[in-house]
């Protein structure tokens, strides 16, 4: 238990800091490649997840060429790393109107629109960018309710590509929806369901707008759940998972990966230890671990510990669960006596996070097993001058 708390301590490390496991990052990036290159679609992976450079250079490593983004700000950050194409996988704010046109000058720039205003929005601010152009995906909801237009109304969906083709900027890229409704899945058989029924829309979406003289056009369908555990990607032309690259709790709960795939933890200082009331209190709150909770037997889990093997961490420890968060700080619930016996104020725990995106953008950067900072951008870091 003590091996973590010697490591950082010869790394000068005291503070709740994000570590990474480099070969398990690596093992999940091939591992999706390979899926999509067996169901002959293209791997467009969402980098919201990691935000880091470092850590993009290493899906270059592995073939992939196009990558999706949260932000025309997160776009900025890679395409300064040199990647040039790459899709905004939100609806675009009409108002980023003129820096979506300024980056599309600059790359192949994907955005997504699904109403009228933010296509003509955005072909006003092309038509002053003297013939840039951008790739237009129509958003479709398949199910999961959050934004896009219905799959069941392709009259809608043609009226929104008809807008787009009058526009002399924008080029018709697709049809892209997202299945969030996989997240709230009872287990992976569940997932499954959900992800064909996605795609079943999707595709169905698809055909009905050929028939309506509309395409056929290409189709984009992304989260982790749905493409690591669904068995038919066929019909798809690409995929954008994103959290597969770290996994975490919720993930692992999913079915959707194995303890042994989770390659983010948070090394949290011991503080406090209270054996009358089988706690201990870590310094590491909501600021390093953010809310996320799943669902436990007594109440929300915020994390779990788990255990240093030496070279990384084990699957989480039985009987330990984080059950409270301040904002710098957590109660650790122990009922396992050994477990507890073991805690001393100083000890660092690595625990594992329910949600890796969010957890990730509490940190600067990310320490590798190793001993590397690789630096990340957080999402409300500004913007570089000029490319807002």
């Amino acid at each position: 238990m003590n091996g973590l708390s010697e490591y950082l301590a010869a790394l000068d490390v005291a503070r709740p800091t994000l570590l990474l496991d480099e070969a398990r990052a690596r093992r999940n990036i091939a591992r999706m490649a390979g899926r999509a290159a067996a169901a002959g679609c293209r791997l467009r992976p969402h980098f919201k997840t990691h935000q880091s450079r470092a850590v993009g250079a290493w899906f270059r490593e592995a073939g992939v060429r196009a990558i999706a983004v949260a932000s025309l700000d997160m776009a900025a950050y890679f395409a300064d790393d040199g990647w040039d194409d790459i899709v905004v996988a939100v609806p675009l704010n009409p108002g980023q109107a003129p820096a979506a046109a300024a980056l599309a000058a600059r790359l192949r720039l994907g955005l997504l629109a699904d109403h009228p205003a933010a296509v003509a929005a955005l072909d006003a601010a092309l038509v002053d960018r003297d013939g840039a152009r951008a790739d237009l995906w129509l958003k479709v909801d398949t199910g999961y309710g959050r934004a896009g237009v219905r799959w069941d109304r392709p009259g809608d969906l043609a009226a929104l590509a008809g807008a787009a083709a009058a526009a002399p900027g924008l080029n018709t890229a697709g049809l892209l929806t997202h299945a969030g409704q996989t997240y709230a899945a009872a287990g992976p058989d569940e997932v499954r369901r959900r992800f064909a029924e996605s795609r079943a829309r999707l595709l169905g979406a698809r055909d009905a707008m050929a028939e309506a003289g509309v395409g056929p056009l290409p189709v984009s369908a992304g989260d982790t759940p749905g493409c690591s555990l669904s068995p038919e990607l066929a019909g798809l032309d690409e995929i954008r998972p994103g959290n597969f690259v770290f996994f975490d709790l919720m993930q692992l709960g999913l079915g959707a990966c194995g303890a042994d795939d989770l390659a983010v933890a948070v090394a949290c200082p011991v503080v406090s230890v209270h054996p009358d009331r089988n706690e201990a209190v870590l310094h590491g709150g909501a600021a390093h671990l953010s809310r996320e909770f799943l669902p436990g037997p007594d109440g929300p889990v915020f994390g779990l510990p788990a255990r240093w093997t030496g070279a990384g961490w084990g699957a989480p420890l039985p009987g330990a669960a984080l059950v409270a968060l301040s904002q710098e700080h957590a109660r650790l619930r122990v009922d396992d006596p050994a477990l507890r016996d073991a805690l001393a104020p100083g000890m660092m725990l690595p625990v594992l996070p329910v949600h890796s995106c969010l957890t990730a953008d509490l940190f600067p950067d990310y320490l590798t097993l190793d001993g590397r900072r690789l630096p990340r951008r957080r999402t409300n870091d500004p913007p570089p001058a000029g490319k807002s």
